[in-house]
């Protein structure tokens, strides 16, 4: 009861200060409403991805056409391909789709099924498609807009996505069918590795803010540590002066926290319109857990409740004024260093994490909290250990130190963020350094030769041809290595337990040839016998099929439907043997390989027209040209760009959750160094008047603010780099990894000294409005 007497008369203190007081009080509400605004923005995380995930999965192909094969055709069934594609870095997703009966099953938000050439859209993709912006991508998708898919079938409200309704799809032409939606397979569990870079993640972007929170509880400490000695003058004891300054903290938090909830709900609105990395989600995606935020809700006032009583410690509250203990007494070394050792010990003794072991996260989180904890309570003794042996230097710098030598506190608590979020960044950047070669995979292509590869089934004979000479005229097209491929089979029978001799035949002129193989001469008309490399077993079973002057039986769908068409054509008895090269596909082609001259791919009954391409660069949209003309060809062809090196999805979803979090706590970060400098400012209000009544320069007491705020922050980042480095070593350790890159701490470093820069910048109009003489008068 006693308790409760006091925290509510700290409260009513808090509430009835006057202008003062409220203006203490806004600033500490307003520190911690950032930082739970963040909390409950971090805390909806795991319903916006289970949220995301299952209008995914409810749009998926049911597990029944997935699954089974021989869908049979129903008055529900539907037949589809996918036409996606992409547009100036943007995926475009979407499929061709024709119905099989009356009842078409019908994809998530979608309420009527697309009829032939029309096109249900998502709003961005209608919205892309209206404007000038989207004027090539509507020479691909001609179609008319009849309706826009709903909410419930898309992943996010920027998501590029379409149906298109069709009247010739066939499952000839590629169509495959499918009974209905919606996939219940539940998604693969993250590798063990990923783990522990999440568990980091979430310790590197939750530990700044928790340090803000507790920070922004301590704002306003003298002019409160004044009013408690009033108090002790009346005959309040120590521990009731305590706990009625730990009345006023918790009175702030509330406020803070309905702040938070303001901040929260007032930015959840504008979410759906802010695109980041080409991501977005949907406000009501943003929903937190009620366990978290019930969680938010007792620990935020209850660390304002225990912060103060701890910094009340510190303080001895008389009768006749106020001592910090800090200037008589120095800060202990004793109890700060064991806490980030302690840490280290924590992730050393958890082991190293292999492949297939499940992972328990938990003392891994423990450990790196340790680590990053102990680093933001190292600080304030550092900053008070090099301060005091700062002497002399220009009048501003003389200032700066003057007053960090005074009472280094506060800016230690204002640049402990910047300390816990740099040494936390510098950490997972060595890990994401380390680990980026188990999560990149080299293929082999040659983006050098070609920079885009297209594939298509369907076009084949005149349209084959037609199709390679289309993309030859396309602007902006430098070469085309176009061939038209079927299989060739040995005519006759073979006995039931034997393999039907079998390999390709690829046509295409000679220049294609020669970026296939290694010819030296070609002339229209020539043939060739393609062997594999360093491969005579295969060379020699593909003997079996081109034998010189010999017929071969060309269809590439004999075997699928033993009622289809095929021709017969003879090798010529003159075709050189040659060995083939890799495309730039990286791809081996060994076979049979002709030229135009000699097998005329309008004949072949069944082929496939693949189509390798290189471009000028230089040619504005030129990867857009070269999808029109894909889609004239054939709405459904794949067009795929060329790449060296290729990310796991898996990966590259926690780096993009890594950039989202960065992005938001380094902002945090900088409202909180914003908020204390107001707040210190404001504490020095007579103080600074006095020094301008005296004479002293505006742009002295500029820089003299500036080089307060630098130094702590170059100590702080110092800190930051050191324990990032020791801490990224063991993390790296863990995963048996070796560490690449020692200096990724730059960037980050950079970051912290332009964010000071910035504060001060933002402060110094606070700082020339205090700059008067006025600012004496006193009541």
């Amino acid at each position: 009861m006693t308790w409760l007497r006091d925290l509510g008369l700290g409260m009513r203190f808090a509430a009835a200060g006057g202008r003062e007081g409220w203006a203490r009080t806004a600033l500490t509400a307003v520190g911690v409403g950032l930082g739970v605004a963040l909390l409950l923005v971090a805390s909806s995380v795991p319903h916006l991805l289970e949220q995301r995930s299952a209008r995914d999965q409810a749009r998926e192909e049911s597990s029944v056409s997935r699954y089974e094969k021989g869908v049979p055709k129903s008055d529900s069934t539907v037949l589809r391909v996918s036409a996606s594609t992409e547009y100036r870095g943007r995926t475009v997703e979407g499929f061709l789709m024709r119905a099989e009966g009356s009842r078409p099953a019908l994809p998530p938000g979608v309420t009527a099924f697309p009829g032939p050439r029309e096109m249900a859209a998502s709003p961005a993709l209608r919205e892309l498609l209206s404007s000038p912006e989207g004027a090539l991508l509507k020479e691909r998708l001609p179609y008319r807009i009849t309706s826009t898919i709903a909410d419930e079938g898309l992943r996010s409200p920027h998501e590029l996505y379409f149906y298109v309704g069709s009247d010739s799809l066939t499952p000839a032409a590629g169509g495959h069918r499918l009974a209905g939606y919606g996939d219940d397979t539940p998604d693969e569990p993250l590798t063990p590795v990923l783990v522990v870079l999440v568990v980091m993640i979430c310790v590197v972007l939750l530990a700044p803010v928790a340090i803000f929170i507790a920070t922004a509880v301590r704002f306003g400490g003298d002019r409160r540590d004044r009013r408690l000695a009033a108090l002790r003058l009346i005959g309040t004891d120590i521990r009731t002066t305590r706990r009625i300054a730990a009345g006023e903290a918790l009175f702030g938090s509330l406020l803070g926290l309905l702040a938070g909830l303001a901040f929260f709900l007032v930015g959840r609105r504008f979410v759906g319109h802010l695109t980041v990395w080409n991501h977005s989600a949907f406000p009501s995606d943003l929903t937190p857990a009620a366990w978290l935020a019930a969680l938010i809700a007792v620990a935020v006032p209850l660390a304002a409740v225990l912060v103060t009583l701890v910094a009340m410690r510190s303080v001895v509250v008389e009768p006749l004024g106020v001592v910090r203990s800090a200037g008589s007494r120095r800060r202990r070394l004793w109890w700060r260093l064991p806490i980030p050792v302690l840490g280290l010990a924590v992730l050393g003794l958890t082991g190293r994490v292999d492949e297939f072991t499940p992972v328990d996260p938990y003392p891994i989180a423990a450990g790196a909290v340790l680590v990053l904890f102990g680093l933001a309570l190292l600080l304030p003794w550092l900053v008070e250990a090099c301060v005091n042996h700062l002497r002399g230097g220009p009048l501003p710098w003389q200032l700066a130190i003057r007053r960090l030598q005074l009472n280094s506190g506060a800016a230690s608590r204002a640049v402990s963020g910047i300390t816990v979020a740099v040494a936390g960044a510098v950490a997972l950047q060595m890990l994401f350094a380390a680990m980026g070669d188990e999560f990149k995979q080299i293929t082999g292509q040659d983006p050098k030769r070609a920079q885009f590869y297209t594939y298509s089934e369907t076009v084949s004979g005149d349209a084959a041809t037609r199709a390679i000479e289309a993309f030859r005229s396309t602007r902006g097209v430098e070469a085309v290595i176009g061939t038209v491929e079927t299989y060739a089979t040995r005519p006759g029978k073979v006995k039931e337990d034997e393999v039907m001799p079998t390999t390709s035949l690829t046509v295409g002129d000679c220049a294609t040839l020669k970026e296939l193989a290694e010819i030296d001469s070609c002339k229209e008309g020539d043939a060739f016998v393609v062997h594999p490399r360093n491969n005579k077993e295969m060379s020699d079973w593909m003997d079996k099929t081109a034998r010189k002057g010999k017929e071969v039986e060309l269809n590439s769908a004999v075997e699928l439907d033993p009622g289809a068409r095929s021709v017969r054509w003879t090798l010529p008895a003159d075709a050189r043997t040659v060995t083939a090269a890799p495309d730039p596909l990286g791809e081996e082609h060994w076979g049979i390989m002709a030229t135009v001259g000699a097998v005329d791919p309008r004949t072949l009954p069944s082929a496939q027209t693949v189509v390798q391409i290189k471009v000028d660069e230089s040619v504005a949209d030129v990867a857009e040209h070269v999808r029109n003309t894909a889609a004239r060809i054939d709405p459904a062809m794949r067009v795929a760009t060329l790449t060296s090196v290729t990310r796991d999805r898996q990966y590259e979803s926690v780096q993009t959750g890594l950039r989202f979090g960065a992005v938001a706590t380094l902002m945090l970060i900088a409202a909180s160094m914003l908020i204390s400098q107001l707040e210190q400012l404001r504490e020095r209000k007579r103080l600074l008047s006095v020094l301008v009544a005296f004479g002293t320069r505006r742009a002295t007491l500029g820089w003299s603010v500036l080089w307060q705020t630098a130094v702590p922050v170059v100590i702080g980042l110092l800190v930051a780099i050191a324990g990032g480095l020791g801490l990224g070593a063991v993390m790296t350790w863990m995963l048996a990894k070796t560490v690449t890159r020692w200096w990724l701490f730059l960037p980050m470093a950079g970051a912290g000294g332009a964010l000071v820069l910035a504060v001060t910048l933002l402060s110094l109009p606070l700082l020339w409005r205090m700059m008067r003489p006025d600012g004496l008068r006193t009541e």
